[in-house]
């Protein structure tokens, strides 16, 4: 097998066949970070270095891993110089998906067949940058090329989400759907909560002073994103809560926490608690799907927070998180009439979280291999458990997770890929029979995702 060929991750002709069926299917992606205005503007992009990782922390990771320094990973230098230094060190971070993803990147969208370095930077550099400009590279050229169908971009309660209009209007479908993500309103014990508190108030004509109104704005905010076409909700969640605080509970704290006292674990945890619950109320209320991002230790890294702040990669997963009990308490709240997808960034949890979404039926579901886990091995350990513990079928799909529209197929061909291969193993070991595997793979990839979220 040579490098990303025709059976790249596919080792067997019963893994061929099974990828043959779904890898020309549209891409259902229900959890993105895109940058919905630059998919609006659809003007051409600058460089090589804007659309292969200019805004992706994976890249990033890996490059300080290296050695190269900050000023030519987030920093001053210009974007051929961040360029010729991701060049040199890329053939060092073979074996980390990365790698995988840029090259794949690299010959599907660009017909670009070398392996990255310092000896051909600059010709595949200026290559890139050709092609970038035409019309086949702008935004919507790319997602169509990509044969993306629906992406559910992240947003904030705040949001107006006129850029979200303008892209489906100019691809003249709905090709993109917002997320409400009211994870602002919950971080009581971050520095500028009360600065968003008083934004949030502004956005719907009101001062909130209380959590009763708190709940009244965001349920004004959830209509206002169901009125713009949004199918789901997202949910920072270290770990999860049970749903048992109350309202005089969370009332004191947020009133504690507007006065500028210093939150608690427990004051936190507690004013989360309740407001979660009335948030999934609402989800529930509007049929929408709950998901549960959960297990990650934000900002471990003090020197890279202090410089350039969150979401650059110091992010790690974290284990001593208590699961099932909470989890179950919050569940059996909305048992059977509320749609619920449930990732975790820690595995070592996985079995636990398989077992939940088995014994919670066919409205709990396990969301694809998150984040640290996006790769091949990853992606493999979690489908194997599933499939062995839980339903194939009931899987809830593939996202990208991603920061940058030009990683949607390598991300998706990486899964569907390794997915092939999985099921491939079941039926060489006589556990299932081909045809079925071809079929609950569309299942996976497609349309079982489009009719949970509704898209």
């Amino acid at each position: 097998m040579s490098f990303l060929d025709e059976k790249y991750l596919l080792e067997s002709d019963a893994a061929v066949s099974i990828y043959n069926a779904v890898k020309d299917l549209p891409i259902i992606d229900p959890h993105n970070h895109a940058d919905v205005a630059e998919i609006a503007a659809n003007g051409t992009y600058s460089d090589a270095w804007q659309v292969f990782a200019a805004t992706d922390h994976y890249v990033w990771e890996v490059m300080r891993k290296r050695g190269v320094e900050e000023s030519r990973i987030t920093g001053s230098a210009s974007a051929k110089e961040k360029w010729m230094e991701l060049a040199r060190v890329m053939p060092e971070i073979a074996g980390n998906p990365v790698f995988e993803w840029i090259h794949l990147d690299l010959r599907r969208r660009f017909g670009i067949m070398d392996v990255l370095c310092a000896d051909n930077a600059e010709r595949i550099w200026n290559e890139v940058n050709d092609k970038l400009a035409t019309d086949a590279f702008r935004p919507l050229a790319l997602l169509n090329a990509m044969n993306v169908e629906v992406m559910c971009s992240t947003d904030d309660p705040v949001d107006l989400l006129e850029e979200h209009e303008k892209v489906n209007q100019k691809a003249g479908r709905t090709l993109i759907r917002p997320t409400w993500r009211p994870d602002k309103a919950m971080r009581i014990h971050y520095p500028g909560f009360r600065d968003y508190i008083a934004r949030l108030g502004k956005r719907f004509g009101t001062t909130i002073d209380s959590v009763a109104e708190l709940v009244r704005v965001l349920q004004m905010s959830h209509d206002y994103f169901a009125e713009k076409g949004c199918r789901a909700s997202d949910h920072d969640t270290p770990h999860p809560l049970p749903g048992t605080a109350t309202l005089e509970q969370a009332e004191a704290i947020f009133r504690r926490a507007m006065a500028g006292e210093t939150m608690s674990r427990s004051d936190i945890d507690t004013y989360q608690d309740y407001l979660t619950v009335q948030v999934a109320a609402m989800d529930m209320r509007a049929g929408w799907v709950y998901q549960m991002h959960m297990g990650v230790d934000r900002d471990v890294r003090k020197s890279l927070f202090d410089a350039l702040g969150m979401d650059v990669g110091g992010d790690v997963s974290e284990f001593f998180i208590d699961i099932v009990r909470p989890l179950c308490s919050f569940l059996n709240h909305f048992d059977d009439k509320l749609k619920i997808v449930l990732y975790c960034l820690e595995p070592c949890h996985q079995a636990s979280l398989t077992a939940v979404a088995r014994a919670f039926g066919k409205n709990v579901r396990l969301g694809s291999a998150w984040w640290l886990n996006d790769q091949p091995y990853g992606m493999s350990t979690q489908l194997e458990y599933i499939g062995n513990v839980d339903v194939y079928s009931c899987f809830g799909g593939m996202v990208s997770d991603s920061r940058k529209i030009l990683s949607y197929a390598s991300r998706f061909e990486m899964f569907r890929r390794t997915l092939a291969n999985v099921l491939a193993g079941l039926v060489l070991k006589g556990r299932m029979p081909q045809e079925i595997a071809e079929r609950i793979a569309v299942m996976m990839c497609y349309s079982e995702p489009k009719k949970f979220y509704n898209v």
